[in-house]
């Protein structure tokens, strides 16, 4: 294998069609807001000193809420604190975010600029009782939807691919295998209690 540069990279493929460069708002729309009406899930990707980060998101749907066409919250739910999404944020507010809905192949894509938020206006994003301490908001430079092409080929909502609970190890085997000194079935049902004690 060779690396290639972008003028390579472009000679390989037709320029985008107008319909591609066309479907590009910097607000969002109707449809953007039923979408996030509708979804549970995102993925967030930021840039730190550190490197590139992908991180997952997910609570009831339309747990991101619009304040207005072109900025969102994203509330910040108990986790395993490492923080690297939001330490990202305060070294390069320069944010991507794919929203799905389960059963659906479109995806909605949204890049802008974040920044780290507190106060009372957070109480808008409580769940069972419990405000966030702090959320992301997102201006939006770009949002558009993808194709459900990447969806068709992975056939990712369709249960009969979907994996058995026994093609993969659970988390505390994983960790108990990684980690010198964990006991598995110690680690499983830790994680077990945790994954429901302390969602909120």
């Amino acid at each position: 294998m060779q690396s290639i540069d972008r003028v390579e990279l472009r000679e390989m493929f037709p320029p985008p069609g107008d319909l591609v460069v066309q479907k590009v708002l910097d607000r969002l729309d109707q449809h953007c807001l039923h979408f996030l009406s509708l979804s549970p899930f995102l993925l967030i990707a930021t840039q730190g000193h550190n490197g590139a980060d992908v991180s997952p998101r997910g609570d009831p749907a339309g747990f991101v809420k619009a304040i207005d066409r072109q900025t969102i919250l994203i509330p910040d739910r108990p986790g395993n604190n490492r923080l690297d999404t939001m330490e990202n944020i305060l070294d390069n507010p320069r944010v991507g975010c794919l929203f799905l809905v389960p059963g659906l192949g479109e995806i909605l894509r949204i890049n802008g600029e974040a920044d780290l938020v507190v106060g009372p206006e957070l109480e808008q994003l409580a769940f069972q009782g419990k405000t966030p301490p702090v959320a992301i908001r997102i201006r939006i430079g770009e949002a558009l939807f993808h194709c459900a092409k990447a969806v068709i080929r992975s056939k990712v909502w369709n249960p009969a691919t979907f994996a058995r609970r026994e093609d993969f190890p659970p988390l505390g085997a994983v960790l108990a295998d990684q980690i010198a000194g964990l006991d598995k079935d110690e680690m499983i049902e830790w994680i077990r209690v945790g994954d429901q004690r302390t969602l909120y």
